[in-house]
């Protein structure tokens, strides 16, 4: 009797044994499946969080909201004087921030200023690209040259050398986005053009970071300060 008391024990060893086993078995694949899941939810840009943005253009004139979903405007949007202005404006400033820019690299003897001057070749040259591509969505004519004011400060600027460029480029162009500063604001808050909003709001960002990286050489004057005040005070 007792050789078949343990068979029995050593069989019903063995059952719990496999029970357990697959019991593991079991939980082990429902934890593959859920991370499996997880796995995948984290890799859809959506799901982790990260808006989607299109181009933001339509070809009606509107613009996409920045949003991860992409609605398209119900209708054509209206562009104003202040609208096209505001456009033309930004185009001249980069037919001759650019150029500023440049020169920034071969006259300059500050490397805080040739760093400003990149800064200006790169954000100009993206905003140059972006008001040429909403102006043709909008029809909207832009000019191909800058005002002559503005090319007589880059022939200043071309005429200077050493620590006279490194001042007279901060100043001038400090001035010149103190200005303009304050009308992109002006341009954001009344106007009811999707398109023109985001470009707004672009040429803002850009703008900002010129302003920083100028006062950041430590050339700006107060003169310039002032002059800026004076332009941008509500008359």
């Amino acid at each position: 009797m007792r050789p078949n008391r343990r068979a029995a024990r050593s069989t019903s060893s063995m059952r719990m044994i496999a029970i357990i086993v697959a019991v593991c078995a079991a939980v082990i694949t429902s934890l593959i499946v859920v991370r499996g899941g997880d796995e995948e939810a984290s890799a859809s840009p959506a799901a982790a969080g990260i808006p989607q943005h299109g181009s933001g253009h339509s070809a009606d004139g509107g613009a996409y909201a920045d949003t991860g979903t992409q609605t398209a405007p119900s209708g054509p949007q209206p562009t104003t004087e202040v609208d096209k202005t505001f456009l033309v404006k930004v185009r001249q400033a980069g037919l001759w921030e650019i150029p500023a820019g440049r020169l920034a690299q071969t006259h300059a003897s500050s490397e805080a200023v040739k760093r400003a001057g990149l800064h200006l070749l790169d954000g100009h040259s993206k905003l140059d690209q972006l008001v040429r591509e909403d102006a043709e969505i909008l029809g909207v004519t832009l000019p191909d040259e800058a005002t002559d004011e503005q090319q007589g400060f880059v022939r200043q600027l071309e005429n200077a050398q050493g620590a006279e460029f490194d001042r007279l480029f901060a100043n001038l162009l400090r001035a010149s986005h103190g200005k303009i500063f304050a009308t992109i604001a002006e341009v954001r808050a009344a106007t009811q053009n999707d398109l023109i909003r985001r470009h707004a709001r672009q040429a803002n960002q850009t703008v900002l970071d010129h302003l920083e990286v100028l006062e950041d050489t430590g050339l700006v004057d107060s003169a310039t300060f002032q002059e800026v005040e004076a332009a941008v005070t509500p008359k």
